[in-house]
């Protein structure tokens, strides 16, 4: 193990695993790597998976890590679980409406509502 931190930190409520981000922008590639890595091993570890990504600390989102969400998106669709996104500044959410990424996922204002809809 790395002394660096985690880019997210994962916690389960009501069988929901909820995942804040650490970084306020999501731009390098690197990073972006491993946030779908440490997603892709929390999907790959359940059946029946239930994830709300939270991004209330995220202002920046790079065109990479909108495809490493939609990434994310198939392999919890292969587990037949549901994938929702809460907290997207307006800035973001703007660029889910360009790329018509906002069909593709169940956008959510708060994380509470997107919780009360699993």
């Amino acid at each position: 193990m790395t002394d660096e931190k985690p880019h997210v930190s994962v916690k389960n409520s009501g069988g929901v695993n909820i995942v804040e981000f650490a970084d306020r922008k999501i731009l390098e590639e690197l990073s972006i790597s491993e946030i779908g890595k440490e997603l892709s091993r929390v999907v790959a570890g359940m059946d029946d998976v239930k994830m709300l990504l939270s991004f209330k600390n995220v202002e920046h989102l790079s065109s990479a890590a909108l495809g490493m969400l939609i990434t994310l998106n198939k392999h919890v669709a292969e587990k037949k679980g549901k994938l929702k996104l809460s907290d997207i500044t307006p800035q973001i959410y703007e660029v889910f409406k360009i790329t018509r990424l906002n069909k593709l996922f169940s956008v959510y204002g708060t994380a509470k509502e997107a919780l009360a809809d699993f």
